[in-house]
């Protein structure tokens, strides 16, 4: 007989299954791994579906505990629930993610995969090749290790109060996470020190988004200073 805790932790995943086995909600929780809150009608327009069919998905998703939502004015904003809910879209991302046989309709389609694959946020930490240098960076300079689980050294530590970018540790998120990127099918740094990068790179200007997804473009001033600070060549960024 199946116990009822059991029992509620079945009904409790079959409701989240339920929840992205949707392809506009789906849709909806790609677009914030972005991080950023987006308007409803935002999501509506970037979805290609009516603002009242958005606003309904959307209640399902904040009922659901996967967004939060806060209201200004006559608009309604929307943002991932936190880091868990980020790391669960973007794992399951690449447990699906196309394979390399799959190729865009159209030219618009196949350059924004480009910039994605090239660079992005990944909620609130560098992904695609990008992140992936960053990560193979620290690894090869002793600041990072990978062989028992993502770790900042000492030295890794040091690195990041050296470099000005503070680690604020809040909750039980880990300093260092590993991420599997969705479009290298390796993992990249995430957690407290990824974000904390993340943030301090766009805070900086060595990073821009480009257009309205979550694709991001190291400027001349990032080459610099990622060339400078972890000796990753400019040509790999490109």
């Amino acid at each position: 007989m199946v116990s009822s805790y059991r029992r509620a932790g079945a009904v409790g995943l079959a409701g989240l299954a339920a929840l992205v086995a949707d392809t506009t909600r789906a849709g909806f929780l790609l677009a914030l791994l972005d991080g950023r809150a987006w308007t409803a009608g935002e999501l509506a327009r970037h979805a290609g579906v009516a603002a009242s069919t958005a606003s309904k998905h959307l209640d399902r998703l904040v009922a659901g505990g996967l967004l939060t939502e806060e209201r200004q004015g006559r608009h309604r904003y929307v943002r991932l629930a936190d880091a868990r809910v980020a790391q669960l879209v973007e794992d399951l991302a690449a447990q699906v993610a196309p394979s390399a046989a799959a190729r865009p309709c159209t030219l618009r389609e196949a350059g924004a995969g480009s910039a994605l694959a090239r660079g992005r946020t990944c909620y609130d930490h560098l992904a695609g090749r990008l992140g992936i240098a960053v990560t193979d960076a620290l690894t090869g300079l002793g600041l990072l290790r990978q062989d028992t689980g993502f770790a900042l050294t000492d030295a890794g530590v040091r690195w990041f109060e050296d470099a000005g970018i503070p680690l604020v540790r809040t909750g039980r998120r880990p300093l260092a996470r590993a991420c599997l990127d969705w479009t290298e099918r390796r993992p990249h740094l995430a957690g407290t020190a990824g974000a904390a990068l993340c943030r301090h790179a766009l805070d900086k200007g060595w990073c821009v988004r480009i257009g309205s997804d979550r694709a991001v473009k190291v400027t001349k001033t990032g080459e610099r200073a990622l060339a400078e600070h972890l000796g990753i060549q400019p040509e790999t960024l490109r």
